[in-house]
């Protein structure tokens, strides 16, 4: 139970409204409302016993890991051999609104951090049936995702079998179960783990990246060709221009491309467990556009500017085929390592992520009482281990349909990251208007643009659905799947509601309770 001491505040406290609490005041710069007093007492109740062992370099390396996943390492192919070079300005358009988010994510952890993110802004704006149901669907993508990513880890590891014989008579649902014990066991350590873990995978990337972009750019600069073909701009055009498939097989792929850019918001997580968020955060989110900008645009461009678009596949990384076609020896091997850590760094995020996002939802009620433990080390294990169970469905699908594993948990996953989106700009809204109305006091770093930028954002997705939909055969099967979704949140809720309102009832009231 959340224990609050209060006291009157004299006149200037509004009829009705919450009193103030002694939390320790996180802001500065301005005299905290009464709301905000409630806010930090909730944040302090949500972080009990986590240990903020994640420094600035961890946070940074967070967020590139986030902008950096198999989205673009082992996606961008199938999208390229799909939509052809025109990818390009779709990574670019999903790439401008995936900022939007992530600024809108920031007011929220500028004005509260908390390990519980964006769920517990639903809480503290909507009410808990919001966050129920916010919890749940990101949960739900986060368990796409690692399922995604075992089965991304699966097809890494036979690429190998070309090289060392046993690798290529292990079936791929055991090495998926290999990765999710492993990863699993180092995430249940301790938060400087898995913080050391993510610097280090994120570096990686990054290093294989530039080296790409180095590698790639010399080439195009001095016209170096590739397979015997003229690289350049003059490629694309000989291979059926910008839009070789027409403008249609470009639009389809953009639900694919939000995929890409999922776990940017995991640094709201990280809030929660990091030294001086106010001062880290705003400097880690405001990079990330210039890394959307060069690694992922810069990318996809030359990838398209070295290789047809024919060139590339599904279930093959771009680079992977890019390095393998310049004969150089070993160096499609080296990357496919490399593409491989992108696929740990996701799962490792994943488990990270829904532990304590779990944790935070098992203490309003929301989630199974076992999700709420916490080891001697700060680590939520109880969240992280029921993640871990449900991903060996990912092992399952594995076994059962190798060649169709990762695009039907992808798109699965798509519909989980789109509501987690969606709701943080909602909040983001409702955190401007309360401070419109003088409830709240609006933090210095906000999303730009706001709010015609929060309405552009919220349609942009609700686009990405509707395409979705018309995406035959798995899309469509995807969104149909709400069906089945819709009415297990609302059983679910029904089952949770009398303790959620018994521990709802124990807290300071919120204006979302009132409304």
């Amino acid at each position: 139970m959340l224990h609050v001491t209060t006291r009157t505040t004299g006149p200037d406290r509004p009829e009705n409204s919450p009193a103030r609490t002694n939390a320790t005041p996180h802001r500065s710069g301005h005299e905290e409302t009464p709301l905000e007093h409630i806010d930090d007492a909730l944040s302090v109740h949500e972080d009990e016993g986590l240990h903020k062992g994640l420094k600035a370099r961890h946070v940074q390396m967070i967020a590139i890991g986030g902008a950096i996943g198999t989205g673009l390492f082992l996606g961008a192919g199938g999208r390229l051999a799909s939509a052809g070079p025109a990818l390009v300005f779709v990574y670019a358009i999903c790439g401008f609104f995936a900022f939007l988010i992530l600024r809108a994510l920031g007011e929220l952890v500028l004005h509260r951090p908390t390990s519980g993110s964006f769920v517990s802004y639903a809480r503290e704006f909507f009410g808990e049936k919001t966050a129920f149901v916010t919890g749940w669907l990101y949960w739900l993508n986060w368990v796409m995702t690692a399922i995604v990513d075992v089965t991304a880890v699966a097809l890494y590891m036979n690429f190998f079998g070309k090289y060392w014989a046993p690798f290529g008579d292990v079936p791929q649902w055991l090495f998926a179960l290999l990765a999710l014990a492993v990863v699993m066991g180092l995430n249940l350590l301790s938060v400087k783990v898995f913080g050391e873990l993510e610097f280090w995978f994120a570096l990686i990337k990054v290093v294989a990246i530039v080296a790409f972009l180095l590698v790639g750019t010399w080439m195009v600069i001095f016209g170096t060709p590739v397979e015997g073909a003229t690289v350049g701009f003059s490629l694309i055009a000989e291979n059926g221009g910008w839009l070789p498939n027409g403008l249609l097989a470009s639009v389809l792929v953009v639900q694919g491309v939000v995929f890409a850019y999922a776990s940017i918001e995991l640094i709201g997580t990280a809030a929660g467990e990091t030294e001086n968020p106010e001062k880290v955060m705003p400097k880690a989110i405001n990079t990330v556009i210039v890394r959307i900008a060069v690694f992922y645009v810069g990318s996809v461009l030359l990838l398209s500017l070295l290789l047809p678009y024919t060139a590339y596949e599904a279930g093959v990384s771009p680079f992977v085929t890019f390095f393998g076609s310049i004969g150089v020896e070993g160096v499609d091997v080296i990357m496919n390592l490399v593409v491989l850590t992108a696929a740990l760094s996701s799962l490792n995020a994943g488990l990270y992520s829904t532990g304590r996002i779990l944790r935070s939802m098992s203490l309003a009620g929301s989630a199974p009482r076992f999700a709420d433990k916490v080891s001697r080390n700060g680590v939520p294990f109880g969240g992280i281990l029921l993640t871990g169970v449900v991903t060996l469905l990912g092992v399952g699908l594995n076994a059962l349909v190798p060649d169709e594993a990762f695009e039907i948990v992808l798109n699965m996953a798509a519909i989980g990251i789109i509501s987690a989106w969606g709701m943080i700009v909602l909040c983001q809204m409702r955190l401007q208007a309360w401070a419109k109305a003088g409830i709240l006091t609006r933090p210095a770093f906000r999303m730009p643009g706001a709010p015609f930028t929060g309405y552009l954002t919220l349609a942009f997705l609700a686009t990405v659905l509707v395409l979705m939909a018309f995406d035959w055969p798995v899309g469509t099967l995807t969104i149909s799947s709400l069906g089945l979704i819709i009415p297990a949140l609302v059983l679910g809720w029904f089952a949770c509601r009398g303790r959620i309102l018994e521990i709802a009832a124990s807290r300071p009231p919120l204006p979302a309770a009132k409304r």
